[in-house]
């Protein structure tokens, strides 16, 4: 199991991301357009439905939802009070609900929705199945639950450092989870930000609707890995939120590079509102970066 799969670890993974989450992070890989894009699927077509946003971090997907549906009617559950507390500061989600809760054990009663979403939050569940069946057992008869979320990296290199990090799952995965969950009428878009060009997919995101006379059958069930807890377990914790981190943080950089690169290759198709720019933080994360990799070469070169 990757060393973020886990409430704990990722606990303590964004107790540290949440600091610059906003500015550096989200931006590169979760725009507004791939977040447009995966909306649609969520048929959000009356601003009187009651949403849940599971997995909501720091709003970003909640500020995408407010634009169809009245905030008094989305319910936001994050087991992270750090993105929380970044969410509640946004003025677009005042009215909101805020409530600290987990995507696998969601505090609600049967069919307490019309719509389930959550994005960018199965990375991090221990077991995603039983995620997704406490989606189609919050939402209403008819309901629609929109799960978006990355997908395995094509790459030999890429995929070591994806599932060494957190949960990549393939999209075979993914529909298998919503078919024995009993969606049907199961829907995919992929997604993916202007800066990746890599031929393999990136993301997906992925909808279905609970049937109207209800779920069919009970859902196969599926064995999840647990961490054990021990003696060593907050060393275990430490360690893994550690090399997790830098796992991930090699796809930063790349980010970053992908979107300089984009400055010499305009894209006309792309909408003036979504064509996607680094923000001041990441071209000074950018700039120190190609510092650091220019002097390592200079005392390479300077030493041989």
């Amino acid at each position: 199991m990757p060393l973020i799969q886990h409430k704990q670890e990722a606990y303590w993974f964004y107790r540290f991301l949440s600091i610059f989450y906003d500015k550096y992070v989200n931006p590169l890989f979760w725009t507004e357009q791939m977040r447009e894009q995966s909306l649609e699927l969520a048929l959000l077509n009356d601003k009187k439905l009651t949403v849940i946003d599971v997995g909501s971090g720091t709003g970003f997907t909640t500020q995408g939802i407010t634009k169809y549906i009245s905030p008094q009617q989305i319910t936001c559950i994050d087991q992270s009070p750090h993105q929380m507390q970044k969410a509640k500061q946004k003025s677009d989600l005042t009215g909101c609900t805020f409530i600290l809760g987990d995507a696998e054990n969601i505090p609600f009663e049967n069919n307490s929705f019309d719509r389930y979403i959550s994005a960018g939050s199965i990375e991090y569940w221990p077991d995603p199945q039983k995620g997704i069946q406490e989606a189609i057992r919050v939402i209403k008869s008819g309901g629609t639950a929109l799960m978006i979320g990355p997908l395995q990296p094509g790459n030999k290199l890429g995929r070591y450092f994806a599932n060494t990090w957190m949960l990549f799952p393939k999209e075979e995965e993914y529909l298998f989870w919503f078919t024995n969950a009993g969606f049907v009428d199961i829907k995919i878009k992929y997604i993916k930000p202007q800066w990746y060009r890599s031929k393999y997919k990136y993301g997906v995101a992925i909808s279905g609707r609970k049937p109207i006379n209800g779920i069919a059958g009970t859902p196969a069930e599926i064995e999840a890995e647990t961490a054990k807890k021990t003696i060593f377990r907050p060393l275990q914790i430490f360690w893994r939120v550690l090399i997790g981190s830098l796992a991930g943080f090699i796809f930063i950089p790349v980010a970053l590079f992908g979107y300089f690169t984009n400055l010499f290759r305009r894209d006309k198709n792309i909408e003036p509102q979504y064509r996607e720019k680094l923000n001041k933080e990441q071209s000074i994360a950018l700039i120190f970066i190609a510092f650091i990799i220019t002097l390592t070469i200079l005392l390479i070169i300077t030493k041989s």
